[in-house]
């Protein structure tokens, strides 16, 4: 490459010119043939999305990739570039990145048939062959296609009539490239008709110009289908044009769902040395958002975005080392009552319906951590409310005998972790229940907490939410403190 900077150079090196789809299919024919990974950080897609994909390239198809928020759409877009080859050879100050055996712009013709084979070559690395825009409502024809330039026509002195005074917009400076619209339905309907023959034949038209480039561009366009109603649309013979639409998906297990959080969550590394979140607790995260895109209170249109999950886990960190700093500890583990630190990143991530309006955003975060604290302790234990065989005896009897005895704990949410402990292991039967059920004995402190938690929403045991603290007693003592106040 650092020999080659002439066209003659470049022809004598036997170079072939591709088009950027044929470019495309050929890496990624070579990649599955040597089993190699083509959508690196791409997961929970590898038998629906990433598929499609890679059948619309070989196709040589421009894409559409239609999901809600939060579902790597933009993402997939971006490692496109991986398939591209590393450098590419174009006419060296060239502004369409005009192939030099087969130059499109005027700029590119013309200096090749001055200077011929002793034309200069330069060679653009494939990161700089992606072009991305995010579509909004002022995004103009000039901006995307072209427009006059008079200043430039002034300093060349050139007749407004000659097509050098054009100034290209995004789409013809992307000559071989990927570009991406991010949001299509945001573009207004006459700036999609733009892109009409753009994608059908390589026409453009700038201010009465009529150019014939054959642009050689791949383009991919992320939607969602939230926007059809409530900011416009893709017009149908657009829609027409684009020849794979490809519909993407939130993570269908709570594995996959928790190796994304992992993956993509931004934990400072004296966060991850000092502070340990049990399994038990990154499943939590996980169910509030399978709970989120599944709740009565929440616009099932809008979708609840992975970036749930994300936050949450970066705000779980950050609420037990603020607690750990405040005691003065070394260290801790999480807790079901730093869960409350959560609940910003959860307010930001869901629509919510009439209904979800009116419970509140505070106190539909605070139902979703319940229910998701419940549901994880109806997998993992038994269900106190089923009936229970006479021959057989109550599990959790201890327990409530305690809490009926006129017993009550309080977890304050700053609590040290010596007095948390303390608190928690004072439950008569609590611990010894939760050793016959779980296998890992690390996390025995944190199952506690968690029976607890499910007893309380299944109205075994009462509980009574403050500011700062959390307070467990019997349910009948709970009815009448409520009647009194």
């Amino acid at each position: 490459m650092h020999k080659i900077n002439t066209l003659g150079a470049l022809k004598k090196s036997g170079y072939v010119s591709k088009s950027i789809k044929q470019e495309l299919r050929d890496n990624l024919v070579s990649k599955i043939q040597k089993k190699e990974k083509v959508f690196e950080g791409i997961l929970g897609f590898d038998d629906t999305v990433l598929p499609d994909i890679e059948r619309a390239i070989l196709s040589r198809h421009n894409i559409l990739l239609l999901g809600l928020r939060g579902q790597a759409k933009t993402r997939i877009a971006r490692l496109l570039i991986t398939l591209l080859d590393e450098y590419m050879p174009i006419v060296n100050g060239s502004e369409l990145n005009d192939d030099p055996l087969q130059p499109l712009s005027r700029y590119a013709i013309d200096l090749i048939a001055e200077k011929g084979d002793d034309t200069p070559v330069s060679w653009v690395h494939r990161s700089e062959r992606y072009v991305e825009k995010l579509a909004t409502p002022d995004v103009s024809i000039g901006d995307l296609i072209g427009d006059v330039d008079p200043i430039k026509a002034a300093t060349l002195k050139l007749p407004y009539s000659d097509e050098r005074v054009i100034h290209f917009g995004l789409i013809p400076r992307s000559h071989r490239s990927i570009f991406v619209i991010n949001e299509l339905p945001d573009l207004q309907a006459r700036i999609q008709v733009s892109l009409f023959n753009i994608l059908q034949e390589g026409d453009l038209q700038i201010r009465g110009f009529k150019l014939r480039l054959p642009l050689d561009i791949t383009f991919v366009f992320t939607a969602n289908p939230e926007d059809y109603t409530n900011r416009g649309s893709i017009i149908t013979p657009l829609k027409d044009r684009i020849q794979s639409q490809i519909l993407t998906h939130y993570p269908r297990s709570i594995e996959t769902s928790q190796a994304i959080t992992a993956q993509e969550a931004n934990i400072h590394q004296e966060q991850k040395s000092s502070v340990t979140i049990p399994d038990i607790h990154r499943t939590l995260i996980e169910m509030i958002s399978f709970n989120a895109r599944e709740s009565e209170y929440t616009d099932d249109k809008s979708g609840v975005s992975a970036r749930l999950s994300i936050s949450a886990l970066e705000n779980l960190y950050s609420t037990a080392e603020r607690r750990m700093l405040l005691n003065g500890e070394k260290s801790t583990t999480t807790r079901i009552t730093d869960f409350w630190g959560v609940i910003p990143a959860i307010t930001g991530k869901v629509e919510l319906v009439y209904e979800g309006e009116q419970e509140g955003p505070y106190n539909v975060a605070m139902n979703l951590i319940f229910k998701a604290a419940k549901d994880l302790f109806l997998e993992s234990f038994p269900n106190p409310n089923q009936k229970i065989k006479r021959d057989l005896k109550d599990e959790y009897g201890v327990i409530k005998a305690w809490f009926s005895g006129g017993n009550n704990i309080e977890l304050l949410n700053d609590d040290k972790d010596l007095t948390f402990h303390s608190n928690i292991e004072q439950v008569a039967g609590l611990k010894k229940l939760a050793e016959n059920y779980i296998k890992n004995k690390a996390e025995l402190l944190p199952f506690m907490e968690l029976i607890l938690f499910g007893l309380s929403e299944s109205e075994v045991i009462g509980k009574n939410i403050l500011e700062n603290s959390l307070h467990f007693s019997d349910p009948l003592s709970d009815m009448f403190n409520d009647m009194e106040n």
